[in-house]
């Protein structure tokens, strides 16, 4: 299994969202009510992104 490690920036929002960006990949952002929630999100919506860039033949 190919895992990549990726840093992500958590912080909670005005609304007590937690928002999580993966600076790596321009406009990979994702929230979550819980910080499990979140990073499971940002997981998911990182996965997607690679996975995209991957099928149009770029490198990630």
């Amino acid at each position: 299994m190919n895992q990549n490690i990726r840093q992500v920036i958590m912080y909670k929002d005005e609304d007590d969202y937690w928002i999580v960006e993966c600076p790596s990949l321009k406009g990979c952002v994702s929230q979550g009510k819980t910080k499990e929630e979140a990073l499971a999100n940002i997981k998911e919506a990182i996965a997607g992104y690679v996975t995209a860039l991957e099928e149009d033949g770029f490198d990630n």
